[in-house]
């Protein structure tokens, strides 16, 4: 039994703090797991952005309720869920993952949660358990499942260098140039049909 896990930001969906940075005009808002491994550091760092400029959880679900799946993002994740059971483990949030699943098919999501306060101010966050998507993909093969991983980000290559094939998607250049023994895709055909030919092997 095999179990396909995907990173949702920048493999399925743009990024959303991305997003947001474009639609409030705070630049320093891109920053994301592609250029801070320490996520606690990156996310301290946007609370604290946040909270300078007056911003809270509706306006970034305002932005998020424009966000559209990248262009043949659900067409690949229905061809791969009528292949094999699939995943997405996401560093995101609840609070902003539900409008972008209705928007894929709701396909089952592991995330975690926002501490939100009653004037909508984002006061904390709660990870789902330590290292997430390895300690997701660990916990399948401890219950007799082979993982397939794929995603774009630091915080994606515990995941993918545990699993039975892993690769990137859509990755950066400086992610690509240290781990040249991971193979890297930027379309979802070629993504595809190394999932099954790894799937068939």
């Amino acid at each position: 039994m095999i179990v396909t896990c995907l990173d949702l930001e920048g493999v399925l969906v743009p990024e959303i703090w991305i997003a947001f940075s474009e639609a409030s005009g705070i630049p320093e808002l891109r920053k994301t797991t592609r250029d801070e491994p320490d996520y606690d550091k990156l996310m301290k760092y946007r609370l604290d952005i946040l909270k300078e400029h007056g911003l809270g959880l509706k306006e970034i679900q305002q932005t998020i309720a424009k966000i559209d799946p990248m262009p043949g993002a659900k067409e690949f994740l229905d061809e791969l869920r009528s292949t094999c059971q699939t995943l997405i483990l996401s560093d995101t949030f609840t609070q902003f993952a539900k409008p972008l699943m209705e928007k894929l098919g709701m396909p089952t999501i592991f995330c975690n949660e926002l501490i939100v306060g009653e004037n909508g101010e984002i006061t904390g966050y709660k990870m789902r358990c330590e290292k997430s998507k390895l300690t997701t993909v660990r916990a399948l093969q401890s219950c007799g499942f082979e993982t397939i991983a794929a995603g774009d980000s630091f915080n994606d290559l515990a995941m993918i260098q545990a699993s039975k094939a892993g690769f990137l998607f859509r990755s950066t250049d400086a992610i690509k140039n240290a781990h040249p023994e991971l193979k890297a895709f930027d379309e979802y055909s070629d993504l595809l049909a190394a999932i099954k030919t790894a799937i068939d092997a």
